[in-house]
């Protein structure tokens, strides 16, 4: 018997020893899987707290009366003129904006990658500069439009005296002004998503192209622009959700106009005469809460696709 155990011994520590090390690998793997959960549990529970938590609010408030009770009342001045006046605004100076901010904030993106070093002070100037811009909005960026072109304004004064032209004083309040204003962060921001997309294009493509008899209007035709296309497209769609979730910029330029979606939700919100407008105000957001998941829904499409050539 001894010998029997002792002829069958290594036998059993092969089988045990695959076991030990599968038992092993998975206690590891369940270690890793609760160690990423404890990471991101704080990024989760911020997301909670301050975007799914007001979404919820808002949804449900746009079906309540001001005694919680179900109706369908708030509604009603969605489809007023003023309401689809607002929103056609919106939508209007959110598509200029992103249009001026895409095509520009692209060709400079462009611009960086075949005049500039990637790891050289150009580029890196110019990133670090549109990380901080696309991040300045609000109140500090229109002060800083109006005290540069305003009525009494640095630029409007010294164009004044240099050329003896009198800047609009209303420029900053029109739609005009306000996509100027719009394009002072959307631009910077293209650069960042898009420039990337831009470094991805790789050299070898094009000398295969003119290898194999292509022309440059081939080459973008047919290899880079099908490639930069949905990029571009889903940068232009960040941008649009950027600029029509814009608020505090707006509201300083127009403190007493509710042209914008947004404005008119501040409106409805600080109206002390008629009670229903809280809730006309919650349908207001929730109609933008559904226009930008769509945009969303879209970019996510785009960027579906635009993986492929990753």
């Amino acid at each position: 018997m001894t010998a029997a155990i002792a002829q069958n011994g290594p036998a059993t520590a092969k089988v045990a020893g695959p076991s030990a090390n599968s038992s092993s690998s998975t206690l590891a793997r369940h270690r890793q899987e609760l160690g990423t959960i404890a990471v991101t549990l704080p990024f989760f529970a911020y997301t909670a707290c301050f975007l799914l938590a007001p979404t919820v609010i808002v949804i449900i408030g746009a079906f309540q009366t001001r005694d919680g009770g179900f109706t369908l009342a708030n509604f009603n001045k969605l489809f007023e003129a003023n309401t689809i006046s607002a929103f056609v605004t919106s939508i209007l100076v959110s598509i200029v904006s992103s249009v001026i901010g895409a095509v520009v904030g692209g060709l400079a993106s462009y611009a960086l990658v075949i005049g500039a070093k990637p790891n050289g002070l150009m580029r890196r100037l110019v990133s670090a500069i549109s990380s901080v811009l696309a991040q300045f909005g609000g109140v500090m960026l229109a002060f800083a439009f109006i005290a540069t072109i305003g009525i009494n304004g640095i630029g409007t004064m010294l164009i004044k005296q240099l050329t003896g032209l009198v800047v609009n004083p209303n420029w900053l309040s029109s739609l005009p002004g306000l996509v100027t204003v719009y394009c002072y962060f959307q631009i910077p921001l293209m650069i960042i998503i898009f420039l990337p997309a831009v470094d991805s294009i790789r050299p070898q493509w094009r000398e295969a192209c003119e290898s194999l008899g292509g022309s440059t209007f081939q080459y973008w035709t047919r290899v880079a622009l099908p490639i930069l296309a949905p990029r571009f497209i889903s940068a232009f769609l960040l941008l649009f959700a950027s600029a029509f979730s814009a608020y505090a910029t707006a509201a300083a330029l127009f403190s007493q106009r509710s042209i914008l979606v947004p404005l008119m939700i501040q409106g409805a919100m600080r109206n002390e005469m008629d009670p229903n407008q809280q809730g006309f105000a919650q349908v207001l957001a929730f109609a933008m809460i559904i226009v930008v998941a769509i945009v969303m829904l879209l970019s996510h499409a785009v960027e579906k696709r635009a993986g492929r050539w990753q």
